[in-house]
């Protein structure tokens, strides 16, 4: 993680802390909105996972907290993990949700991680995971009767979905970096661990951001200081992150994100038990079983062809603002997709999901969840952030 550096503390308790000018704006936008959204791929508040009463620690500073995080050693552990999520992600007619949408392939028989992200992004999960260094990591998604497995050792990457028999092999990326061309595999459900949200949260920290130390809490049944994170600036969509880290080791073990619009955590990753020894080796070995279906992702290079293709199609993406209430702008292949209800234009389907809005820019669609909303204008531009709908017409009409 890159170094934190503080410059001072202020009378009411909070850390404030500038990055250097030159950083490129697209840091600051990554992490709150990668926090915040995570969008994608993360976890509310699960109080039984916390604490057991508030420990009586040594006083330690935020600044002095965040440089232990960033210090911190220890690569090896295993445990049981909780993700809720609670984003409030919007229904298209019939019930079906945009995280519906974003699951692509689920239930055909696609072991891939992409088809599995989506459902980490509502409800409440149980992970186990293991770690051994960084050539070494092991989470698996524990249903009712099926369990899926994304396994990581050395330059080979496997996930197994047990639901349908199903495997999915490819190179690390790595192994990818040294001249192997294949596409690289999702990292998002090996960082599904309070860790790895408390690194993307502590990346947005500078000069918008309010952080202090308060108080401590058990959690996994060991000691833990509390950090508090609360941007600072108004048109943000985050109302607080705490961070609950090892007194000991400086691990993160739990990590919640509240609305500023109140109501239960939209996202809570936590540990329900840790330990801090080596894992098994065998954790870390896969073999697929017998009559499994094997996608290879070198067999599949012309689908990865075709999404680097859209990829490429989008225009590059400009950032406007700064911190947390970063806004990012891309616009449409082609514009709108026609059609896409089946009645109807694309702006009324559209319509239906979110609300119509109006400014200096023309009209478009906001379509909200309790922390990453956009703006969708008719003429197919998108402007997305952890903010507010007038940051987002204000966003849309300064790039008129």
């Amino acid at each position: 993680m890159a170094r934190i550096r503080p410059t001072q503390v202020a009378d009411d308790g909070f850390w404030d802390e500038d990055r250097p000018k030159g950083r490129h704006k697209a840091v600051r936008y990554a992490a709150p909105v990668a926090v915040a959204g995570i969008a994608a791929a993360t976890i509310g508040l699960v109080p039984a996972l916390a604490s057991a009463g508030s420990p009586d620690l040594p006083k330690i500073t935020a600044e002095e907290l965040i440089s232990k995080i960033a210090a911190s050693d220890a690569e090896q552990l295993s445990g049981s993990v909780k993700i809720t999520t609670d984003l409030g992600i919007p229904s298209l007619p019939g019930g079906v949700s945009l995280g519906d949408l974003a699951g692509g392939q689920q239930g055909k028989g696609d072991a891939a991680p992409e088809s599995k992200l989506a459902e980490l992004a509502s409800g409440s999960h149980t992970l186990r995971v293991a770690a051994d260094g960084p050539e070494r990591q092991r989470v698996s998604i524990i249903e009712k009767a099926a369990e899926y497995s994304l396994i990581h050792n050395g330059d080979e990457v496997w996930a197994y979905n047990s639901a349908d028999n199903s495997v999915y092999h490819a190179k690390s990326p790595e192994k990818a970096a040294k001249g192997d061309h294949r596409r690289e595999v999702p990292e998002d459900l090996s960082g599904l661990t309070p860790r790895e949200a408390a690194k993307k949260a502590l990346a947005a920290v500078d000069d918008t951001t309010q952080v202090k130390v308060d108080g401590t809490a058990r959690v996994a049944g060991r000691d833990a200081y509390q950090l508090l994170i609360r941007p600072k600036q108004s048109d943000s969509t985050v109302g607080s992150i705490r961070i609950a880290v090892d007194a000991h080791n400086w691990v993160p073990l739990k990590f919640t994100l509240e609305p500023k619009s109140g109501g239960k955590a939209a996202i809570d990753v936590a540990f329900t038990e840790v330990d801090f020894g080596k894992p098994k080796a065998s954790a870390f070995r896969f073999t697929p079983p017998k009559g499994a279906k094997v996608t290879e992702e070198g067999r599949a290079e012309h689908k990865a062809k075709g999404e680097e293709k859209g990829l490429r199609e989008l225009s590059k993406l400009n950032v406007v603002g700064k911190g947390w209430d970063s806004v990012a702008r891309l616009d449409l292949p082609g514009g709108l997709p026609a059609g896409a209800s089946g009645g109807g234009g694309p702006s009324e389907f559209l319509g239906g999901l979110g609300k119509k809005v109006k400014g200096d820019f023309g009209s478009g669609t906001v379509l909200s969840t309790r922390l990453v909303n956009a703006l969708i204008t008719d003429d197919g531009k998108v402007f997305v952030g952890a903010v507010d709908k007038n940051a987002l017409i204000d966003a849309a009409d300064a790039a008129k």
